[in-house]
């Protein structure tokens, strides 16, 4: 029975925590789409020319990106349990 709370417990950590990195997902988009139009409107008002709001627009969302591989990737539940016991069978 123990066992059985203690790996719904960890359930539960793991959702609390995909559930905190989707909605920072979220922030980060949101961020990132405001920030590329703040960029765009200053290189707009600023003459046009070489496109430079590129660059960071380019960089920002590679960690949006990330962030959303990390929030809907695959989940970070460890390695499985049959490589667990294979490693701990090696180990003994």
């Amino acid at each position: 029975m123990l066992g059985a709370m203690t790996d719904s417990g960890e359930l539960r950590d793991r959702a609390i925590n995909r559930l905190k990195a989707r909605q920072s997902f979220w922030y980060a988009l949101a961020t990132w789409v405001v920030l590329s139009g703040l960029f765009t409107v200053i290189w707009l008002v600023g003459g046009e020319g070489y496109f430079w709001p590129l660059w960071p627009i380019g960089a920002i969302g590679i960690g949006v990106v990330l962030t959303g591989i990390r929030a809907f990737g695959p989940g970070d539940g460890g390695p499985p349990e049959d490589k667990i016991q294979d490693e701990m069978k090696r180990l003994s």
